[in-house]
């Protein structure tokens, strides 16, 4: 028996010293965190439990029978987040580089197909060099499994990914398939084909950190959510971001004591629009006034900015939050605002998260590059999120809300459950000015004057929308907060279905 342990002993320690210390020392110097490290800080103190730690590769080429390390290159297990169940995986770039194995890659597929049965998140730190070459088509194999497991479990359990390292070539396609992904600076990077083969390919000259850094991947692509300065910060925000997100799509959204009051009344809101319509405002203000205790986790902060995403609570629940951005293009929607709102209210309605929308925005980007790249079908993913999602879905249009863009920001007719207005807004086919130009085409510039007047009296205000029940209410800003946590205690037994169908045909 004694022996045994002994053996045990030696195994556990061999699978902990990973790569050995010398690797572990060079990914200090290179200012991360091992697999192991990692795991630390994102877990509970003492609640990580963990799996497949004496897995081993079989690979017989190349000379690896003599190089075989326990847990062969990843940290897989389970744990918790402030008490909430995690099935977490943990690539380990001291052994192999990280790569992924045959082995490796079932250890991933373990955890997944757990989480799935259980109902519980999984959160993946990836930090790999890719597909372990020495295996050829088996670690390629691998991959596949995994992302097989990445789509079954999408809408089922949510999935975070952390990029902690390079991730390249096959290796991003999984995290490109789970629900959102954060980032480190200067440390990792995402892309299908490195550098070196792109000079190759293309002459192009160009940086890992241009080519797939997490600046690129959070400003340019939109691949990533998050750009952390890093490990530490990228974890501690995980944890945080956690918090908000249900379990399983069979567990209703966390709930956690708030001393924020539901009614609270924001006087400063009732000056947040200024008196001129071409004057912007920072819709931020608004949302953080409206959620408790001014706390947003804001997702795609440095991408599409003119419109706004991320979770919040109302009464200590977890809300989705889509606004117009005022500040950037004027609250345009354009090609980028579509495609991340509308993967975003997915997301929502997915998880049974109810989404608040606060709408101000003059229509969709017009121009040749935004008609040429394909508005038209990707402000329909946008359309079609808000058309498709059944969850409560609440309204507050803050000033302007013109055109199709009006019809596609969570609507009445998009079965939007309570959508108000503030006395600022302005629900008409398009501006004053625009509209009188086709109207009264050919009259003089003060006829023309005079009948803009007439049309922004008649038109630039909630009351016709109100009067055809496409608006509930013309709300005081002031109250929009006790407003929606009213809408929202309402609409908890919501109950809404789309017709049976094997699944839908999003405009992708």
């Amino acid at each position: 028996m004694s022996s045994t342990i002994e053996q045990l002993e030696a195994k556990r320690a061999a699978a902990r010293l990973g790569g050995g210390q010398k690797r572990i020392d060079a990914q200090h110097a290179k200012g991360k965190l091992t697999a192991r490290e990692r795991l630390e800080v994102l877990l509970d103190a003492g609640s990580f439990e963990e799996l497949d730690m004496y897995v081993e590769h079989n690979c017989t080429d190349f000379g690896m029978p003599e190089q075989v390390i326990p847990g062969d290159g990843v940290v897989t297990g389970s744990g918790t987040i402030n008490g909430r169940l995690v099935f977490v995986f943990s690539q380990d770039f001291t052994v192999f580089g990280g790569s992924l194995s045959e082995r490796h890659a079932q250890k991933i597929c373990k955890i997944m197909d757990m989480a799935m049965k259980v109902g519980a998140p999984v959160i993946g730190l990836n930090d790999s060099g890719g597909a372990r070459i020495q295996e050829g088509v088996a670690s390629l194999g691998g991959y596949a499994e995994v992302f097989q497991r990445n789509v079954l479990a999408s809408g089922v359990v949510p999935q975070l990914s952390l990029i902690l390292g390079p991730c390249a070539g096959g290796a991003v396609y999984s995290p490109a398939m789970t629900d959102f992904i954060f980032m480190v600076k200067d440390s990792s990077y995402m892309f299908v084909t490195g550098p070196d083969v792109v000079k190759t390919v293309t002459n192009e000259v160009v940086t890992q950190e241009e080519l797939g850094g997490a600046v690129t991947h959070t400003t340019k692509s939109g691949v990533a959510d998050v750009a952390f300065d890093n490990d530490i910060e990228a974890l501690l925000a995980a944890r945080d971001f956690f918090d908000f997100l249900p379990l399983s799509n069979r567990e209703e959204v966390p709930e956690r004591p708030s001393a924020d009051p539901w009614d609270r009344i924001e006087d400063s809101l009732d000056t947040l629009v200024p008196a001129s319509a071409n004057q912007p405002y920072d819709m931020h203000e608004l949302i953080r006034k409206v959620l408790d205790e001014g706390d947003f986790f804001e997702l795609q902060p440095a991408h599409a900015g003119n419109i706004l995403i991320g979770f919040g609570r109302i009464e200590g629940r977890t809300v989705g939050v889509v606004a117009n951005q005022p500040m950037v293009l004027a609250g345009c929607l354009d090609i980028n605002a579509s495609k991340k709102a509308g993967r975003f209210v997915r997301f929502c309605d997915a998880f049974d998260i109810p989404i608040v929308t606060f709408v101000d925005v003059p229509g969709f980007l017009p121009g040749t590059a935004q008609e040429h790249s394909g508005i038209i079908k990707h402000g329909a993913k946008l359309l079609f999120a808000y058309a498709e999602a059944t969850v409560p879905k609440i309204t507050v249009i803050t000033r302007k809300a013109y055109g199709g863009a009006y019809d596609v920001m969570a609507s009445k007719h998009l079965r939007g459950d309570l959508n108000y207005a503030w006395p600022t807004a302005e629900i008409a086919v398009m501006g004053a000015k625009g509209a009188v130009e086709i109207i009264f085409r050919g009259k003089t510039p003060e006829e023309i004057g005079e009948k803009t007047a007439e049309y922004e009296a008649r038109f630039a205000n909630p009351f016709v929308a109100a009067s055809k029940g496409f608006i509930d209410e013309v709300i005081m800003p002031h109250s929009t907060r006790r407003r929606i946590a009213l809408g929202l205690r309402k609409l908890r037994g919501k109950a809404l279905e789309n017709p049976w169908k094997k699944h839908d045909n999003i405009p992708l």
